[in-house]
């Protein structure tokens, strides 16, 4: 049986904060700076046109999040992200994926937009953005990826004329991903941690390109009966592993790049669909899934190939479906997760 996350409290350290949006969320991400340690940026699950991006941060002497800055976002963002910057040298940015990819300058109280990406210049047409990924070894790269059987590669410049910020964006390259629309899209820490980038789609495959050698690709996995595949997660310490799921399946699927086609483990223990994954930053034997349940579980994968029966841990009380989780990559301890207008993190 996994141990039960308690919301007790250890000597003073509360093991859970929660935090209560003005709207029903679904986007969520950490911050990565290391001066602006419980931080995150929420996006707003608005049916309309006008939709929010909220930053919040927890006061660690009151206990209490509160909301440092909210701006304006045109329809629901798909995907938001923090500029992968540990060590705090880049400008303060977070990215967002919706319409189009935007560029924001974080502030409080002022967010500024500071681009808009788009790379259908010369049509009226717009084919949204279903995720995107920040290169963590090169923050001037970004990929999208799109209803438009597309990837996108991104080059940022982030330069500094006359003290203030400047980010603009150029397509370094554009590629025809899959057969249908491609749903998320991840960059590999294999190969110098630049080039390589996985990407799934509604045909049901996984795809892993590599930017040196864009002329083929390598089909990782295909769903036995091309159910669409929604999520793709690669391992933070191994890059021989990534995770995904496919559309309404309530079982995660681990792949090793280095056996094609077969999984290496099957996690099956939610109930109802799974909705978000996340690899531990610190751990190549830790994943933590979120689903339609009201559950959020943490599983210890480091038995396979044989399988892997039960999770470690088990959140069960969130109050509704969980949408969304993250885990902290500075913040090893602290898992997030979103359901209805709740963003609550968890210490593990």
């Amino acid at each position: 049986m996994p141990m039960q996350l308690m919301s007790s409290t250890a000597g003073k350290r509360k093991e859970i904060y929660k935090y209560l949006a003005p709207w029903p969320l679904y986007s969520m991400n950490w911050s990565v700076r290391p001066d602006k340690r419980f931080r995150l940026a929420l996006g707003s699950f608005i049916e309309e046109y006008n939709n929010k991006v909220q930053i919040i941060s927890l006061d660690e002497d009151t206990s209490e999040f509160s909301a440092k800055s909210t701006f304006d976002h045109p329809y629901p963002t798909t995907k938001i992200m923090w500029i992968p910057d540990s060590k705090g040298i880049y400008p303060d940015l977070l990215a967002t994926s919706g319409d189009y990819l935007r560029v924001w300058r974080a502030g409080e109280p002022d967010t500024r937009l500071e681009c808009v990406l788009n790379n259908n210049k010369n049509s009226d047409f717009c084919a949204p953005l279903t995720s995107f990924d920040w290169n963590e070894v090169d923050p001037n790269l970004v990929g999208t990826s799109s209803i438009d059987t597309t990837c996108t590669i991104w080059g940022l410049e982030t330069g500094q004329p006359h003290g203030r910020v400047h980010v603009a964006g150029h397509v370094k390259t554009q590629l025809i991903a899959h057969d249908k629309e491609v749903y998320d899209i991840a960059f590999s820490r294999a190969g110098g941690g630049r080039d390589m980038f996985a990407s799934v789609g509604a045909d049901g495959s996984v795809r892993m390109f590599d930017l040196r050698h864009l002329e083929h690709s390598t089909i990782i996995y295909e769903d036995p009966t091309h159910t669409a595949l929604l999520r793709l997660a690669w391992n933070k310490q191994d890059p021989n592993y990534l995770a995904t799921v496919a559309m309404d399946s309530c079982e995660v699927i681990i792949l090793d790049v280095r056996v094609p086609c077969t999984p290496v483990a099957r996690l099956s223990n939610h109930r109802a669909c799974v909705n978000g994954i996340a690899w531990a930053p610190h751990s190549s034997c830790h994943i933590c899934t979120a689903g339609d349940d009201h559950q959020a579980l943490i599983w210890d994968i480091q038995q396979m190939p044989r399988a892997i029966e039960d999770p470690i841990l088990a959140y069960t009380a969130a109050e509704g479906e969980v949408n969304q989780i993250q885990w902290g990559a500075t913040q090893p301890d602290w898992i997030a997760i979103c359901y209805n207008k709740a963003c609550e993190i968890l210490r593990v």
